[in-house]
């Protein structure tokens, strides 16, 4: 067998890797081209009152509002014990427990998508990896026989290179 024809042998012995797969998502995009307005509105305000600046704020305003209501020389609309300002903070209250679970509802969908994804990438990388070492063992075993096909060409020229040998030795003598 010539060199060129186990050259041929070897090369259609390889295997050509291919990445065949979807491509990684925006998890992010995903969910904000998911997410209605009314989704936005109660995420943003929950940003807003999950905040310091709303609890420095409102303790700001309910500071003042005491105040106002205990200083002698002032009319007080709120008299002690503060009923209206109770009223308003359980209205309030009431208003931001539903928007605050609906933004936490938002954030679960984007972790569960998030989680998902992971999972997917993982998937991806296993199959990656299995290809990997795939090519790895086919180009182990092409190695091998190219290891055995040198060490054939070898004996082959040293036989070729005795048989001169000897052929030059009978001639010299």
């Amino acid at each position: 067998m010539t060199v060129s024809r186990e050259l041929d042998d070897i090369t259609r012995n390889l295997v050509r890797h291919s990445h065949e797969h979807p491509p990684v998502r925006d998890v992010n995009q995903e969910v904000d081209r998911r997410t209605g307005r009314a989704d936005r509105v109660a995420a943003d305000l929950a940003q807003v009152v999950g905040s310091w600046t709303f609890v420095l704020f409102q303790a700001v305003l309910i500071t003042i509002w005491v105040a106002l209501n205990t200083v002698p020389w002032l009319r007080h609309w709120d008299p002690y014990p503060f009923h209206l300002l109770s009223l308003v903070l359980l209205v309030q209250l009431v208003v931001a427990v539903p928007i605050l679970l609906m933004a936490l509802n938002r954030a679960e969908r984007r972790w569960r998508l998030s989680a998902q994804q992971d999972f997917q990438e993982g998937v991806k990388q296993e199959e990656e990896l299995k290809a990997v070492m795939t090519h790895l063992e086919v180009q182990d075993e092409v190695l091998l026989q190219v290891l055995h096909r040198l060490e054939r060409s070898d004996r082959e020229l040293r036989r070729i290179t005795r048989r001169l040998g000897m052929e030059d030795d009978r001639q010299a003598g």
